[in-house]
């Protein structure tokens, strides 16, 4: 089953060592955009309406990850210092999300 083995900040960067040896590095801004929870993504009700969630993608300057929680056995709940820490980050979200260089 795939795991962080081991999660850094380096920079303005989350740096995450995976259990099967791959790796990925997020900025700060980039993890804030890329937040699974209702109140960047919206949730639609039982009609199919959305509600909530940003519209376009949502810019988040001079934001930071203050400190980072694993959740059970298959996410991580990262603090951001806007106060967001609501998004539940999967690991197979994470790994998913598009890397850089």
């Amino acid at each position: 089953m795939l795991s962080p083995s081991n999660i850094q900040i380096v920079g303005n960067e989350v740096a995450i060592a995976w259990s099967d040896g791959g790796e990925s590095y997020f900025t700060f801004e980039e993890l804030r955009a890329a937040s699974p929870s209702a109140e960047n993504q919206g949730e639609t009700d039982i009609l199919g309406v959305r509600h909530g969630g940003t519209d376009g993608k949502p810019a988040f300057p001079n934001v930071r990850v203050l400190r980072w929680h694993l959740v059970g056995n298959y996410a991580i709940r990262f603090e951001f210092s806007d106060g967001h820490n609501s998004g539940l980050y999967s690991y197979d979200y994470l790994r998913g999300l598009p890397r850089h260089s």
